[in-house]
């Protein structure tokens, strides 16, 4: 299940590059409302078998505005400025970039008290080496603008994924899900009515994109990503879910037409196994990471 989610949110990728005549805040906007919409089943399946009565459920959703409203700031900066560098790079590329969230989060979180591994260090250096390759053969003045973006978006779902590990031990995982992207969804729209000249004219252009941005990989993919976890070992759902990066330049091949380099793709494998690096545990540490393990940002969500 953990590889068919990642192969969602990582051809997800590919859809937003579809949708990417469309405004960037009126895309976005509409996607995460779809995907809050689509949780809302699952939040009741999981109700009735855990037997929670509406009183407890109607606590469980006011006890998530704030911590929503919080996390929906990290996830609209995330989504729009990956959103908008989807104009000016290709799939693959911006699935590779995008992934450096999982080097970063444990960098990020040495700074806030987490335990550090040599994995990290290592894995750290091979992918920013990669990422040289994928996007800066021609030196730093010559990287291309999408890329760069995503590389700033990639900050902010660090910030989202560490946010989102705080406050998600102590509420609902799933109302609080639900909560940030209707908040993301909400701040978009005065962007949308600023920035875009047809904002929300076009969504019918992009039907397809959205549904599958919006229900697919935030809706299905999550759902998939609960059902899976309660039995794999975090480890585990952290290398699985990493192939994520594959799957956008996959994506990109088979539905954009998209082809790198010989040095990008010897810079996307570098970055891979960077990924991969960071996530392998230490001897005698069979249970994953020292922090939370890191979820794709197409969905931006972490248990």
């Amino acid at each position: 299940m953990l590889l068919c989610g990642s192969a969602i949110w990582g051809f997800a990728f590919a859809f937003q590059v579809m949708g990417a005549h469309v405004g960037a805040f009126s895309f976005n906007s509409s996607r995460f409302l779809l995907g809050a919409v689509s949780l809302l089943p699952l939040i009741a399946w999981v109700d009735r078998r855990s037997g929670v009565d509406r009183a407890v459920g109607r606590r469980r959703w006011r006890s998530v505005l704030g911590p929503g409203a919080l996390c929906g700031v990290f996830l609209f900066g995330g989504a729009s400025f990956q959103q908008i560098a989807l104009a000016d790079t290709t799939a693959g590329n911006a699935a590779f970039v995008t992934g450096l969230y999982v080097v970063l989060v444990p960098l990020v979180g040495i700074l806030l008290g987490h335990r550090a591994t040599l994995n990290i260090w290592i894995g750290a250096l091979v992918a920013v080496a990669g990422l040289y390759l994928l996007t800066m053969t021609g030196g730093i003045a010559q990287m291309n603008p999408g890329d760069l973006l995503c590389l700033v978006s990639t900050l902010f779902w660090t910030a989202h994924i560490l946010s989102i590990g705080y406050f998600a031990r102590r509420i609902d995982p799933l109302r609080l899900a639900v909560a940030q992207f209707v908040a993301m969804s909400l701040y978009g729209v005065p962007f949308a009515f600023a920035t875009e000249a047809r904002p929300f004219a076009d969504l019918g252009t992009a039907i397809i994109p959205i549904l599958y941005a919006g229900v697919a990989s935030v809706g299905l993919g999550y759902t998939l990503q609960v059902l899976a976890q309660r039995d794999a070992l975090e480890s585990h759902a952290a290398l699985i879910m990493s192939l994520e990066s594959v799957f956008g330049a996959i994506g990109g091949a088979l539905l954009l037409g998209e082809r790198m380099s010989g040095v990008g793709y010897v810079g996307a494998a570098l970055m891979l196994v960077g990924i991969v690096v960071s996530q392998l545990p230490r001897r005698g540490q069979p249970h994953g990471p020292a922090i939370p393990v890191p979820e794709p940002p197409s969905t931006a969500l972490e248990l």
